[in-house]
């Protein structure tokens, strides 16, 4: 498996299962049955719901010596109603102690959107806290503070713009590793990527098959189906290959690490074995013309009406 190198040696493995959206009841398997086929990097976040599930599923798996803990990669966040500086490390702890984890290998500040403690998800404008109250400086330090007693052994952020990436790189004492954003022929985010690139902050591709099994009020009229899209099949078909497999091909033939979800089996086992396919340099640039861009997630429940958060804001676009 292809990886993505840290300065300290450490790596991260290209590609990984992400577990949004995966039920509990279904996840644990869904993980012991990747780790199984040979995932390596296993992606979680509180705000999905499952990890004390994904947790018992890896103590299984260690138990049973399926993979020994140096060789797995575990990713997790901070949620948006933990910025404040005093709640990041017991955020940190639960997200451990739900995952049987001493440490992790990635924590993630989730969202550059803060809410009130113990708000969940938005109700109401009263449920955010802006970010010239909460600086997203002052979350990072406390990410800071975390990494340096041992609690994780990477930082980065999640859903970060140029300019809020950049306000970090600015300012942070260790600067984000990983950037994880939504990326797809759809959106494929060339600037943020370079960026990124030309800082050495690693991008992870998230909604990497066009996330379909999302929920319906986060779902667009008419929204295009990137499962279907003709020159996506055309492609797969000269390989003899899957849609979602040359989705997977493209983002790593881009140098990133990508996390499709499933609970499947089967695709499990199919978008694993994506890892051996290779794009060509033309169907690299075919799929280029795909650009719309399109975002699945496109952070609307962030600003509703009277919210400090607006779409220009967050995406800085």
């Amino acid at each position: 498996m292809k990886t993505l190198q840290f300065h300290n040696n450490d790596a991260m493995p290209m590609l990984g299962l992400g577990t949004w959206k995966s039920q509990p009841g279904a996840v644990g398997a869904a993980v012991q049955d990747a780790l199984r086929t040979g995932y390596r990097h296993i992606d979680c976040a509180p705000i999905y719901g499952n990890e004390p599930e994904v947790g018992k599923a890896l103590a299984e798996s260690l138990r049973k010596g399926v993979v020994t803990r140096e060789q797995l990669w575990v990713t997790s966040k901070l949620w948006n109603d933990s910025h404040a500086p005093e709640d990041v490390e017991a955020a940190l702890k639960q997200t451990l102690a739900d995952l049987q984890l001493d440490a992790l290998d990635l924590y993630l500040v989730h969202w550059p959107v803060a809410l009130k403690k113990g708000r969940i998800f938005p109700e109401s404008a009263e449920d955010f806290v802006a970010l010239d109250e909460l600086p997203l400086a002052a979350t990072w330090e406390a990410m800071e503070a975390v990494l340096a007693k041992g609690l994780c052994r990477h930082i980065g952020v999640s859903n970060f713009s140029i300019p809020k990436v950049k306000g970090l790189l600015d300012s942070a004492q260790q600067k984000p590793e990983v950037n994880q954003i939504e990326l797809h022929p759809y959106l494929q985010q060339h600037n943020l990527v370079n960026f990124c690139k030309e800082n050495e902050v690693h991008v992870t591709a998230y909604a990497p098959l066009g996330s379909s099994d999302r929920p319906a009020a986060m779902k667009a009229n008419n929204e295009p189906l990137l499962l279907e899209e003709p020159l996506v099949l055309e492609i797969a078909e000269r390989h003899q290959a899957t849609p979602a497999q040359v989705l997977i091909s493209w983002a790593m033939c881009r140098g990133m690490a990508v996390i499709p979800k499933s609970i499947n089996p089967k695709r499990i086992s199919e978008n694993f074995a994506a890892a051996e396919l290779t794009l060509s340099q033309q169907e690299m640039e075919e799929l280029t013309g795909l650009d719309r861009p399109f975002r699945y997630v496109n952070g609307a429940f962030w600003a509703m009406e009277g919210s400090p958060y607006t779409l220009a804001g967050l995406w800085d676009e």
